[in-house]
């Protein structure tokens, strides 16, 4: 779930009329259009019309001093240049990923995936028939509900509260589930909330798919970016090595070491089932071989990398997080929520007009490019989406800019 606007909402669906007789699938827009923010950007940046990008997510473009040398060498072992493809993914890799996750993963929990986006719909595929559906807490990040519509799957999103902090609302996840739903996909933690899991949240939610006969998919790229962590967070659902249902947890070099350009993302299994699902998994992924075998060959050295790339991302996180909060202190109309973890802050407004109006008065006005909190089904308007992973100077620079005009 990389960094691009396209996945916000970049594009909204326009009547387009296919050559010929030419039908596509139902399961695409009709038509693809920008929507306002990106047809505006796209305009500004053709004008030549410098912005300041805080929505960015893609690491390899925020400055951050990668370790070239040790990343080429990890690429050039002689076990880039053969092919003997693992349906499950190669033993070495699933061995060195199992060892960095620890909680006593093994590497025959594990199946490997060119990114999370191809685990979900390894998962859906699985799990559902077209028609099915999976329940998606949110606020969320919207691509889940294209990739389960690529599946043939419908993504029904339930609320969550926010009382202090956010909660899930187990009773609302109970009420949505009906007779054709299969799984609930949680992100722990969320983006954009930074939302934890705490401990009883993950048993009461383990308990009522086990109850329901649902699988729970957790995805956990940001788990290694803890900012502000509640005391009772859940860390990692592998720290619950028997849960009652089927779990099903997503990761990837994407967010563990900073590395999206490598493709290579894996889901663990676990709970009643894991084994025959991991069986299927193999199947479905043998179909594709969508694994590239230098990411795989290289797994090792790069997650050796994962630490010293990772502590150099938490550090920006967490100057950003205190460049914000030292913005705030002359503007007490704003504030935030707290960021539990992961790489968003939600800044909260007076709603004086619309998120997407406010996001397209900024960028217009003080060429600051923000995501609407609309863009992840925010509950109202008041709630701007900003990326920590900014660099430092283009984030202060950019609060100086649209703080004055909220």
């Amino acid at each position: 779930m990389d960094g691009s606007i396209i996945h916000p909402g970049n594009r909204r669906p326009r009547q387009f009329v296919y050559p010929g007789r030419m039908r596509l699938s139902s399961r695409l827009p009709p038509g693809f259009e920008l929507n306002a923010l990106s047809a505006l950007l796209a305009r500004l940046r053709s004008e030549g019309r410098p912005v300041l990008d805080l929505t960015g997510s893609n690491p390899t473009r925020c400055g951050f001093a990668y370790p070239e040398a040790d990343i080429r060498a990890a690429l050039s072992v002689p076990a880039v240049l053969g092919y003997d493809p693992d349906p499950q993914g190669s033993r070495i890799a699933r061995e060195a990923i199992a060892t960095h996750h620890g909680h006593g993963l093994r590497a025959g929990e594990l199946l490997l995936t060119a990114s999370t986006s191809e685990g979900y719909g390894l998962l859906f595929k699985l799990l559902g028939d077209p028609g099915d559906e999976v329940l998606v807490p949110s606020p969320s990040y919207p691509l889940f509900d294209w990739l389960a519509r690529l599946e043939g799957l419908q993504a029904r999103p339930v609320p969550s509260y926010f009382h202090d902090r956010w909660h899930l609302d187990l009773g609302a996840l109970e009420a949505a589930a009906g007779p054709r739903t299969r799984a609930v996909v949680v992100v722990n933690p969320n983006n954009p909330t930074g939302h934890f899991l705490s401990r009883a949240e993950w048993s009461a939610l383990t308990a009522l798919c086990g109850r329901l006969g649902l699988a729970l998919l957790v995805d956990e790229v940001f788990a290694d970016y803890a900012l502000e962590p509640p005391a009772d967070r859940l860390a990692t659902a592998l720290l619950d090595p028997d849960p009652p249902c089927p779990v099903f947890l997503l990761s990837g070099l994407s967010k563990v070491a900073a590395l999206p350009q490598l493709k290579l993302g894996w889901i663990a299994a676990r709970g009643p089932g894991a084994a025959e699902c991991l069986d299927a998994l193999a199947f479905l992924a043998d179909q594709y071989l969508s694994v590239s075998a230098p990411a795989q060959a290289a797994a090792p050295a790069l997650l050796a990398l994962a630490p010293g790339i990772r502590g150099q991302v938490l550090a920006r996180l967490r100057a950003n997080l205190a460049s914000l909060d030292a913005a705030l202190t002359a503007h007490p109309h704003l504030s935030r929520l707290p960021v539990e973890g992961g790489w968003s802050v939600l800044l909260r407004r007076p709603a004086v007009d619309g998120d997407e109006a406010c996001a397209l008065r900024l960028l217009e006005q003080s060429g600051v490019l923000v995501h609407p909190g609309s863009f992840f089904d925010l509950p109202g308007d008041g709630h701007l989406v900003l990326s920590l992973l900014t660099p430092e100077e283009t984030f202060r620079d950019g609060l100086a800019r649209i703080f004055p005009s909220l």
